[in-house]
């Protein structure tokens, strides 16, 4: 748990700890150097998988619970069953994942990956999946998603599963 103070700093220790990610995350995602794949947004949802095939969940939970690729312990809660044992401490900054596959669809869940400022314009969770209208990005990675699309399928396929 983020002491109430540590909470105002969250934002800036998120920028700190995020090129990071980035450099790790683009280093070993060949994928990410490729254009973005087209989607389209209906009624809060992309409901078409970004690669045309359903993600694997395994994959997902690993990206998930990488602090150096998806970085989603940062603000979110896994389940205390997938949360590998010695892991350091989770955020609560942001919805526990636990109950996302029952509380949204996979069109919603995916949208919320690819670019989450798309349902709420204050949202602090990165858009992993969008390379334009971007601040602060390093130039060595400005055009690169943090995800592939094939991972972003691979983290809902995870989300889902998490009843």
């Amino acid at each position: 748990m983020i002491p109430v103070w540590g909470r105002a700093l969250f934002p800036l220790c998120l920028l700190l700890l995020m090129p990071g990610a980035l450099s790790q995350a683009q280093s070993q995602s060949p994928q990410s150097a490729t254009p973005l794949v087209a989607f389209r947004i209906e009624g809060g949802e992309i409901r078409a998988s970004l690669t045309g095939a359903a993600g694997n969940a395994m994959r997902g939970r690993a990206i998930v619970l990488n602090r150096n690729e998806g970085a989603c312990l940062l603000c979110h809660g896994v389940p205390p069953a997938d949360l590998p044992q010695g892991q350091p401490f989770m955020g609560d900054l942001a919805p526990p994942l636990a109950g996302s596959g029952a509380r949204l669809s996979e069109g919603q869940l995916r949208l919320r990956m690819v670019d989450s400022t798309r349902i709420n314009p204050a949202s602090i969770m990165p858009a992993y999946y969008r390379v334009e209208g971007l601040n602060q990005v390093a130039s060595a990675y400005r055009g690169r998603p943090i995800l592939s699309a094939e991972q972003i399928e691979d983290v809902v396929a995870y989300l889902r599963q998490l009843k």
